[in-house]
């Protein structure tokens, strides 16, 4: 905090005395010591830029160029205020214009307008050229680096922390280099204001001389165009480090490097071009240049070049030897080398060729983001992880085929059609579309692809329309849901305990492991998940457990007692928003030949109904559920909570969709109408 304060208060200090500065008179000792320390902030500026790795170290680089331009043109109009008024600005510019200048006016006059025009012309023009083409290719490149991250992402290369890190990277490098396009006006502003102040200086210099103290024209041009001249060099010097930082932060990009050996090594390690400069040196020095310079320094050259080529050989050889000492390695190990072969990613997602720029940003694809979002979507439903989605192209598919993989096995497939939009009739238009008759993947209803042209045509009479994309993301959906009971491993479920554990660690300490395993949470959570049911409110349910695996530690009855304490959930899902519930109940007498015939094992309770009651069974729930479909409603069969796990059981190999619930999963306020009853 100290720290943090400091720091502001030297700036404001450094901006507080550049705004004195333009308005209250300085003596000259004072100048003197602000026009050091002007140059040490030149210098300090230089070479932070040289030795800066990234050029992101430097971000506050633009505010640092209005900051020092600022400051030194407040320097300018102290020394400006000085000379005319008292003809002695101070040791600092008496030396420069005196020392540097050569005591004479015309040298000063030359090596002032030189500098001047090193960083008018050549510094400041090619820094503001590398600085706005920076921008547009720093700007231009955001979509596909964006691209890039979100690949590595889905793909699981990276996580969602290093993912954040390099978009928040990109954006800031996309806010200097914007803002260095502009700061760079502000050298540039910065050399033609010292030209404007040098020449007012000499002129008002002059008037003065003339005027106020009674001098000759000679003497005055001389008197106070050698301080103008030093005022000048005390100023463009520090300006001219500020332009060159300015050149090197612009040119040295985004790379990560060093700077001095970087730049050493690119010069300096290839002997072939020493060889040729030590070459042309000596041929050079037996001309009339001088031969003690040239020859010397030539065979420097040489040397230099013989040292390089032998270093390079042996680095050669080693890295040579290291290949082969890899290479064997590599052989030794190879029939072992089967570990990757064995990994199985737990969902995938290829696809043909043809839907490549569905899933290419650059291309107007927005596939990778909802993948994104399905997985966002699945937690905030279900209350678990879905595991990372691997998405692969394969052209063994049709172009526009794609098949979805759960561990490794197919389990689904669907095909679209690019350029057209799948239409479905939800039950009630009556008017028909002309179209290609095809089935939904999802839910396999029968649909119609229709172009682009008739979309609006087909929405406006009620048809439901989705793009291509929308049908790949909604397949892959609901192809998770149906097997997220299965996806949810062990560890998975360590991690939901940890994150309980962190926030009630007491129910985590009483029900693991004391009570239950490990595995045992984790088949109560998949038999939630395999109907449906969420489980992101983990403390009630491991308060349900806690309460219950004292007295058996049967998974499937814990997971009754856990839909009890969910009921509220469980009524929400299915029950909300309506008034009356119509359902579907079990005959009593029904109810008790089920029960009648559960028998217990080891590996747990089984039903040993005969085929035909089964078969007679099945056909009761179609007819009397149909009844419910006929009416536009989910099939809903109520059973008392004891039967409720065995008659699901029995059902969920015939009705994929059948919703089982108990008496004791329904909140008292839900009013239920029974249109059926199932028996046989």
């Amino acid at each position: 905090m100290i720290k943090k304060i400091t720091g502001d208060a030297v700036v404001g200090i450094y901006i507080l005395a550049a705004f004195v500065m333009f308005i209250v008179p300085i003596p000259s000792f004072l100048l003197d010591v602000l026009l050091a320390i002007n140059m040490s902030v030149a210098f300090s500026v230089l070479f932070s830029t040289m030795f800066s790795l990234e050029v992101l170290d430097m971000s506050f680089y633009p505010t640092i160029l209005l900051f020092t331009t600022v400051f030194r043109i407040a320097l300018n109009i102290s020394s400006t205020r000085l000379i005319l008024s008292t003809g002695d600005p101070g040791v600092v510019v008496t030396t420069f214009g005196q020392f540097v200048g050569g005591g004479d006016l015309i040298m000063g006059v030359i090596v002032f307008a030189i500098l001047l025009i090193v960083q008018f012309m050549v510094i400041n023009k090619g820094s503001e050229r590398v600085a706005e083409v920076t921008a547009r290719f720093t700007l231009d490149a955001m979509p596909g680096k964006q691209m890039a991250i979100d690949a590595d992402l889905n793909t699981g290369a990276i996580d969602d922390a290093e993912a954040k890190r390099r978009r928040d990277k990109i954006q800031e490098e996309a806010s200097f280099f914007g803002s260095m396009d502009g700061a760079v006006k502000y050298v540039k502003g910065d050399a033609t204001a010292g030209l404007i102040i040098t020449a007012v200086n000499l002129v008002g210099g002059i008037a003065m001389g003339m005027t106020r103290r009674g001098q000759s024209f000679s003497d005055a041009l001389n008197t106070y165009g050698v301080l103008t001249i030093g005022d000048g060099l005390v100023s463009a010097i520090p300006s001219l480090l500020i332009s060159l930082s300015t050149g090197i932060l612009v040119t040295k990009g985004s790379k990560s490097a060093d700077f001095g050996n970087a730049l050493l090594s690119q010069l300096f390690t290839l002997p072939k071009s020493l060889y040729f400069v030590g070459a042309t040196l000596i041929a050079l020095s037996f001309t009339p240049l001088p031969f003690l310079i040239y020859c010397p320094l030539g065979i420097i050259f040489i040397l230099v070049g013989r040292r390089m080529s032998s270093q390079m050989k042996t680095a050669g050889i080693e890295q040579k030897v290291e290949e082969e000492e890899i290479a064997e390695a590599e052989e030794i190990r190879r029939p072992e080398n089967v570990t990757s072969l064995l990994q199985v990613d737990p969902i995938e997602l290829e696809f043909g060729y043809g839907i490549i720029p569905l899933a290419d940003a650059a291309q107007g694809g927005d596939l990778l983001d909802r993948v994104v979002m399905i997985r966002r979507q699945i937690a905030l439903e279900l209350g678990t992880v879905v595991p990372i989605i691997r998405l692969r192209d394969n052209i063994q598919l049709n172009p526009n085929q794609y098949i979805i993989k759960i561990k490794g096995i197919q389990t689904s497939v669907g095909e679209i059609l690019f350029n057209h939009y799948l239409a479905m009739n939800p039950g009630y238009v009556e008017e028909e579309i002309a179209g290609i008759p095809t089935i939904e993947p999802s839910f396999k209803l029968p649909a119609l692809w229709i172009t682009e042209g008739q979309r609006e045509r087909a929405e406006s009479v009620g048809y439901t329309v989705v793009d291509p994309p929308s049908i790949i993301a909604t397949h892959l959906t609901e192809v998770i849901r149906q097997h997220i009971a299965e996806l949810l491993t062990r560890q998975d479920v360590q991690t939901l305990v940890d994150n309980l554990k962190e926030s009630n660690p007491s129910i985590v300490e009483e029900l693991v492991p004391k009570l239950l395993g490990l595995g045992e949470i984790q088949k109560v959570l998949q038999n939630l998940l395999s109907e449906g049911i969420s489980i992101r409110d983990l403390l009630t349910i491991f308060e349900s457990l806690a309460d219950h695996a004292t007295v058996t530690r049967d998974t499937d009855l814990l997971t009754e007692y856990v839909r009890q304490s969910l009921k509220r959930a469980i009524s929400n899902k299915y029950f909300a928003g309506e008034s009356t519930v119509s359902v579907v109940t079990l005959d009593p007498k029904l109810e008790q030949e089920i029960m009648g015939s559960v028998k217990q094992s080891e590996q747990g309770a089984y039903i040993t109904l005969d085929p035909e009651r089964i078969k007679s069974m099945i056909e009761s729930v179609r007819k009397e559920t149909g009844k419910l479909t006929d009416m536009g409603k989910s099939a809903i069969v109520l059973t008392s909570p004891i039967v409720r796990m065995y008659f699901k059981r029995l059902t969920e190999d015939y009705f994929s969709d059948l919703v089982v619930v108990s008496y004791n999963e329904v909140e008292s306020d839900v009013e239920l109408q029974s249109v059926g009853m199932v028996s046989a």
